[in-house]
């Protein structure tokens, strides 16, 4: 019996709701004369939200009564399919069905029905006259090793097709963010310590790690330990296998662009809340610029970026690595109030990386960034100042009417910095 409470909402007696698949499963069979087939996409989601939400117990007995009911049955069930990330068997979930077989990332068996082969992909955009963004498609959605065999996500080969048919979209777009919460990388950066934070970055850089995997997991156990959210990234689809597995040891990568945009992302986001939550320490490290304190300025940089975790690109040129140093430094300055900050400014003969004018104390600042190639500190502090001193990059500065210009040249090498600098008071002298 199905009742409505004094607040409009429906409400289902447990027994009702228990029994409801089993229920269902014999009214098609009787109608339509034949066994039913049950398809179950994604039966782990409501225990994370239980889990999440504080009745975890309640959902798991709710669950194993159900599935209990339904699968057990032989006069209306032809067969089951469940779809699932967490294997979570120790629950007793799955207890007493019968002929059960679990298929995971790691078999053979059914790998290419994970997803789009790659030749599926070739059909499908050679079908539709899109045969040109075959590389695109490739780096942004493949990459996935299920067995020994490539598999792209379909949700994105799929929706990307249909963007590009409607001419909404011209380049690849992120739809693996819009699906799910990402919650477990928020959580992992969290948590992360200092060797999570260096195999992160490994990741980030295109390398590989190699951990343990546990597919037996319950949502019990993701706080029991750290090293469970490597076996979730991986079961989750943040992470895939890059070859046959050693051991115990499965060696682990980021599949391809698009989950490598998500991960970047939330560091960046995991940065900025972690340095916002020392404000002093953040406040002083910008107010030693204003006060020309060189040795301030290298100690609070060289902190922060032994705390963060690097998105360079060791494969790019030595002006994309600097924009990794470029992107801390602006997030550190964008929280001080009264301050105006400009990223790429044009001033004098060129563009200044950053730029900023402090009005209540007419100081401006100047900054160059170089990338030390071999930790070669020296000559690129030198070639920053020269560059900023031969493009006259204070003259915007001036004309704005600060009085005084500090001017710094950064020297970056993985999560090394040196500073050098010279002041310009612009009421005696222009250069």
């Amino acid at each position: 019996m199905i009742h409505v409470g004094s607040d409009g909402v429906f409400t289902m007696k447990d027994i009702l709701l228990k029994n409801s698949l089993l229920l269902l499963s014999r009214f098609l069979q009787k109608h339509y004369g034949q066994k039913t087939i049950l398809l179950i996409d994604e039966y782990d989601v409501p225990l994370d939200y239980a889990y999440r939400s504080g009745y975890y117990d309640d959902m798991v007995g709710l669950i194993r009564t159900l599935f209990g009911a339904a699968f057990k049955t032989k006069d209306s069930l032809e067969f089951a399919v469940l779809t699932g990330c967490l294997r979570i068997s120790k629950e007793s979930i799955f207890t007493g069905l019968n002929n059960f077989k679990v298929y995971t990332v790691k078999d053979v068996r059914y790998k290419e029905y994970f997803g789009f082969t790659d030749v599926e992909v070739r059909q499908m955009l050679e079908y539709y006259g899109f045969s040109d963004q075959y590389d695109v498609v490739k780096e942004w959605y493949d990459g996935y090793l299920f067995g020994s065999l490539g598999i792209y996500c379909p949700w994105d080969v799929i929706n990307y097709c249909g963007d590009l048919r409607d001419g909404s979209v011209t380049e690849p777009q992120n739809y693996w963010v819009n699906t799910s919460s990402n919650n477990i990388i928020r959580k992992f950066l969290s948590r992360a310590k200092t060797a999570d934070r260096n195999d992160i970055e490994q990741l980030i850089n295109g390398n590989s790690i190699q951990k343990i995997i546990r597919q037996e997991l319950t949502y019990r156990d993701l706080d029991s330990s750290p090293d469970n959210l490597w076996s979730i990234l991986f079961t989750t689809g943040y992470l895939t296998q890059c070859s046959a597995q050693a051991g115990e040891l499965t060696e682990l990568v980021i599949p391809n662009r698009e989950i490598r945009w998500i991960f970047v992302r939330h560091i960046r986001e995991w940065f900025k809340w972690e340095t916002e939550k020392n404000v002093e320490k953040l406040e002083a490290f910008c107010m030693a610029f204003l006060e020309n304190d060189t040795a301030a300025i290298e100690e609070g940089f060289n902190a922060y970026l032994k705390k963060t975790i690097s998105i360079r690109d060791t494969h790019v040129k030595k002006e994309m690595k600097e924009n990794f140093y470029h992107g801390i430094l602006l997030g550190l300055f964008g929280n001080m109030d009264g301050w105006n900050v400009q990223s790429n400014a044009e001033s004098g003969d060129g563009y200044s990386d950053i730029s900023v004018e402090v009005e209540d104390r007419e100081t401006g600042i100047v900054i160059e960034l170089k990338y030390a190639e071999n930790a070669a500190f020296d000559n690129a502090c030198k070639e920053a100042l020269k560059q900023i001193r031969d493009r006259n990059y204070g003259e915007k500065l001036a004309d704005d009417g600060m009085t005084t210009i500090r001017r710094y040249g950064i020297a970056c090498y993985k999560r090394r910095c040196r500073v050098e600098k010279y002041s310009l008071n612009y009421s005696f002298a222009n250069n």
